[in-house]
């Protein structure tokens, strides 16, 4: 009998793919339904034989909430409430991240010889490029190469093949950039987030009865700070121009320190000879990266002494904290940014803490309200919870110098 982790990642997987099958568009009909029955298939598995799915109303409620898909019985969680297809007819951003978090849980738990039988070892670690990477960057066993490439990933997660060719790469890395994604395109053109730098997501549609082009990063609190634009559709194949949508207020206070600048308006960037990370090393490396960097670089301005990716990625920051004269206390923080507290809480449980010994778990200011649930898990195996912008005015105060 499946467990719930698993109902759910089966779940979740099928109606992914159905909905991409439904929505990518140049599929053959005949490739459309045979992937589609396929989904199908493993979404009747998960369900079990007590709780039928005729196909047609598995089309249909791939339009719906992902939750009402699991079998009776199985909690919903942070499935409750969420889309796989939006009003634009597109799959959803937080559709692509439950997936991928779901799949690296299970790949964790494999590996702890937790939950065999689900995949082969084989299908998993095609899923997970992100542990790929990681090892072809440590293969020379130097510090200063792992964290030169890993910054170039978290910088430069799309760019012009002549800019790709001047990062710090192994060759066997820079495979892992591909042609900009179909749905960022827009006859011909692309837009990096202000924010990530990778593609935004691109589509138009009418509004009151008006063609236009929407611009947004895949990653949702990016599109949230201000990386969402209209365009105007050319008439002709010229380069659209972005316009900015109302952005929300800067913070004040702690927070305005971390918070990214999004003034600068994007601009248009051919397809042709560029390329992009792609969307797992993007979604697991470059977004959580940005937190990182940007603490590493608030903190050392202020006089703090901080290493990145200590002992080839034991964890992610190391922080001396404490008066200029006097005795030191080094803090080790691991940073995450998931869209499912849920399963970065399993995550954490799965794995007994932070396997490289982190003692503090950070996350980016927007996933201040994982907070309490985080917490609760973390405290069990002496680890602390904090927002990035609350860990930065704590380690400040405790050195005496000034967050804000």
């Amino acid at each position: 009998m499946l467990d719930d982790v698993r109902v759910r990642y089966l779940v979740t997987r099928a109606a992914l793919r159905a909905a991409r099958a439904m929505t990518t568009p140049g599929l053959e009909p005949e490739q459309r339904l045979t992937t589609l029955m396929e989904c199908h298939g493993t979404m009747l598995a998960a369900r079990g034989p007590g709780n039928p799915l005729p196909f047609g109303e598995f089309r249909r409620a791939l339009k719906g909430d992902l939750g009402g898909l699991l079998p009776d019985g199985i909690k919903p969680l942070d499935l409750d409430g969420t889309l796989v297809v939006d009003q634009d007819g597109q799959v959803t951003e937080d559709a692509f991240d439950l997936d991928l978090e779901q799949r690296m849980l299970l790949h964790t738990l494999r590996k702890l010889d937790k939950a065999a039988g689900l995949m082969s070892d084989r299908e998993l670690q095609a899923e997970i490029d992100q542990e790929t990477v990681y090892t072809l960057l440590r293969k020379r066993g130097d510090q200063a190469v792992y964290v030169a490439g890993r910054s170039d990933l978290i910088k430069r997660p799309a760019g012009s093949k002549d800019e790709l060719c001047e990062l710090r790469l192994p060759p066997m890395v820079v495979d892992f950039y591909k042609e900009i994604p179909y749905d960022s395109v827009y006859r011909g053109w692309w837009f990096p987030c202000p924010i990530c730098a990778w593609p935004m997501r691109l589509v138009a549609r009418k509004n009151i009865g008006v063609p236009v082009g929407t611009a947004r990063c895949w990653h949702a609190p990016h599109a949230d700070m201000g990386a969402s634009y209209l365009f105007r559709l050319p008439t002709d194949l010229s380069a659209p121009e972005l316009l900015p949508e109302p952005s929300p207020p800067r913070p004040d206070g702690r927070e305005a320190v971390l918070y990214p600048d999004v003034k600068k308006v994007p601009q248009a960037r051919p397809i042709d000879g560029h390329k992009a990370l792609v969307r797992g090393i993007w979604r697991y490396t470059t977004v959580p990266g940005l937190p990182e960097l940007a603490l590493r670089d608030r903190l050392t301005e202020r006089g703090l002494k901080v290493e990145m990716w200590p002992g080839l990625d034991a964890y992610d920051l190391l922080v001396e904290v404490g008066p200029k004269r006097g005795k030191k206390q080094k803090f080790k923080v691991d940073v995450k940014d998931y869209t499912s507290a849920t399963t970065l809480a399993k995550l954490v449980h799965a794995q007994e803490g932070d396997r490289g010994g982190a003692d503090w778990l950070v996350v980016p200011d927007y996933r201040a309200g994982q907070i309490p649930l985080l917490s609760g898990v973390c405290a069990k195996y002496e680890m602390r919870v904090a927002a990035a912008s609350e860990f930065g005015e704590m380690v400040c105060e405790k050195s005496g110098v000034n967050w804000t």
